[in-house]
């Protein structure tokens, strides 16, 4: 992501509807979960970072970009800058591994994946969020430097291939979906942008709701996945 896009999401992640829900989503996924060591790959403004952080984990934010990483450290987190296919961490040394929409600006995602595979403890969780569905490509993606949108076979394969067994798939943002399919067919560039207070209530309103509806096997805007390194 160019360092203008990582700016935009710093100055929105902290009221913006989808960030706060997918904060709430990291939050329910590690939530019993005795902290340990963590790494947040692609952390940018370092909002999922806190969230690790306030939850007792020991972590630091790795970022590829010098002004991702600039973000970061301006808020206060320890901060790694490297590339995820070269990870600066040794052999099963980590007990987490965040990678909330990281994959899809990675050309090799192979490499990324067998990275974290190495860093992380046998036991350890590899969590991710990724773009689902390619019919849902548009210029967003392209403005953001998405390489590729997942779909449930082709991120089960790539996890796979890099040895870890996937322990939970899901979509999310189901309910959003028809309307995000609609913008953006007529967008011509980043979603990243303000959204107007009452707006910006609305659709957070809608995306709780979706925490106790039945509608994580539907497609969605994204997936998320926990997986293990194989035994």
């Amino acid at each position: 992501m160019e360092g203008t896009e990582v700016r935009k999401l710093a100055a929105l992640e902290d009221a913006h509807w989808w960030y706060r829900e997918r904060r709430h989503l990291l939050s329910r996924m590690i939530s019993g979960v005795t902290p340990g060591t963590a790494l947040d790959i692609g952390a940018a403004g370092g909002g999922n970072t806190r969230v690790l952080e306030a939850a007792g984990w020991s972590v630091a934010a790795l970022e590829y970009g010098a002004e991702g990483a600039e973000v970061a450290a301006d808020r206060g987190l320890s901060v790694l800058r490297a590339d995820a296919t070269a990870l600066p961490v040794g052999d099963d040394s980590l007990d987490l591994v965040v990678a909330f929409d990281v994959l899809e600006h990675i050309l090799d995602d192979d490499s990324a994946v067998g990275e974290v595979a190495r860093v992380l403890r046998p036991g350890g969780r590899f969590l991710v969020a990724v773009p689902a569905d390619p019919r849902l490509w548009s210029d967003h993606d392209v403005a953001v430097d998405h390489v590729r949108r997942y779909t449930r076979t082709t991120l089960r394969e790539v996890l796979e291939r890099g040895g870890f067994e996937v322990t939970s798939m899901t979509s999310w943002n189901v309910l959003l979906r028809p309307v995000v399919a609609l913008r953006r067919r007529s967008s011509s560039g980043s979603d990243l942008e303000t959204v107007h207070p009452v707006v910006n209530l609305g659709l957070r309103a809608i995306v709780t709701v979706e925490r106790w509806l039945p509608v994580k096997a539907m497609p969605g805007v994204t997936l998320l996945v926990e997986a293990r390194p194989r035994a």
